[in-house]
């Protein structure tokens, strides 16, 4: 059962923060998929073993793309049939606290992603945290983006 209360507080508690367990990737194309596995892994606490197709983090150098990578955090969600998270492509309406909203600033590439803290029927109303830009509880209006996609967290 995915726990959204916990990804809530794993989110308020590391938003602003990093978690020594895990390496901060900013320095190296920036650390907002690796906040959000962080967040999914709160409220699930189950990883992916599977070497080229699964979602899991041992340190910073041992992880999968997935754990990282906004492109294939979306592609494992959307298509995992064994551990860990599954998720399901949704319209902005029907999302929840814990589930992720990925960015395209330039309309062809994905490459933000972002935790639902507050869900709401619209980019107006839909609040995140996230990290390389540190945020707990910024509008997704507050973005200059082209697109954007939302996956629903299953439960």
């Amino acid at each position: 059962m995915y726990n959204r209360q916990k990804v809530y507080e794993y989110a308020e508690k590391w938003a602003h923060n990093r978690n020594p367990r895990y390496y901060n990737y900013e320095s190296i194309g920036g650390d907002c998929t690796n906040f959000g596995s962080q967040c999914i892994f709160a409220g699930c606490n189950q990883m992916n073993y599977a070497k080229n197709i699964g979602w899991y983090y041992i340190n910073g150098n041992s992880k999968s793309p997935s754990w990282t990578g906004v492109e294939f955090l979306f592609k494992f969600l959307i298509s995992n049939k064994g551990a860990g998270p599954k998720g399901k492509a949704v319209n902005i309406d029907k999302l929840n606290v814990g589930d992720i909203i990925q960015l395209s600033f330039d309309g062809v590439k994905f490459s933000h992603t972002l935790v639902v803290i507050k869900n709401g029927i619209d980019i107006y109303n839909t609040y995140i945290a996230a990290h390389t830009d540190d945020v707990f509880g910024k509008g997704i209006y507050e973005y200059n983006f082209k697109k954007y996609r939302c996956v629903h967290i299953l439960d």
